[in-house]
């Protein structure tokens, strides 16, 4: 049912589930945030790119996908300023803005979950995204040295698991907020396993170079090293 959002517009995409750190300074937000912790702790984030010259300012358009932000915790700092932890919650469709006097921007908003989809073909295409995303963090930690890293917590609900990874994997905005806009879990997943293919295998070929040049650190015998010189 639609509904009132004030909108914060940022050049990222938060996910549902994803953990979105914010510094609060301008005076519209701080009012907007005021505004909020006084209701029911929750705005929208909206992605806008950073390509528009100013003093142009970017805003979203009717029909654009954002997600609603649950404030999970504030910190006041002394000159007036924030930092805030939000929560990524329910995805919207932005409908239209409203005419409003308060500083920052509100939009009627209608929020939407994925479209059903056959569960044993979701299930299916989440152990393959999972098996991947695993391999891919272990290869990274591998490269960042991180040997002996905590195992990565994936959901089990497959819609709920393409959101993790949607939000984790390095990828550009456009490729995140198409990811978002997708109502299908299944579409979502496949998008993400083509996506993991290529990352994943640069990532453990890079790691098998870095693990044979730590062994060669260490007086590991070199395969180009004739052994009678």
């Amino acid at each position: 049912m639609p509904r009132e959002l004030p909108i914060f517009s940022l050049p990222l995409v938060l996910f549902p589930g994803a953990s979105q750190p914010l510094h609060i300074f301008e005076p519209r937000y701080r009012q907007m945030l005021a505004d909020c912790l006084a209701g029911d702790r929750r705005f929208g984030i909206a992605y806008i790119s950073t390509q528009a010259p100013p003093p142009v300012e970017a805003v979203p358009s009717p029909g654009d996908v954002g997600c609603v932000a649950v404030i999970r915790s504030t910190e006041q700092l002394p000159d007036g300023r924030a930092d805030i932890l939000t929560e990524g919650e329910q995805r919207f469709l932005l409908l239209q803005w409203c005419p409003d006097d308060r500083l920052y921007r509100v939009a009627r908003v209608e929020e939407f979950e994925d479209d059903p989809v056959p569960p044993g073909e979701a299930t299916t295409l989440a152990a393959d995204v999972r098996h991947g995303f695993l391999r891919l963090t272990e290869a990274v930690g591998t490269l960042a040295g991180n040997d002996f890293a905590e195992p990565v917590e994936l959901p089990t609900d497959p819609t709920a698991l393409s959101f993790r990874v949607a939000a984790v994997l390095e990828l550009e905005a456009s490729a995140k907020q198409a990811l978002l806009a997708s109502r299908s879990t299944t579409a979502r997943l496949r998008h993400l396993a083509r996506l993991l293919g290529p990352l994943t295998a640069e990532a453990e070929q890079r790691a098998v170079v870095r693990e044979r040049a730590k062994r060669n650190g260490r007086g590991g015998a070199h395969s180009n090293t004739d052994p009678t010189t």
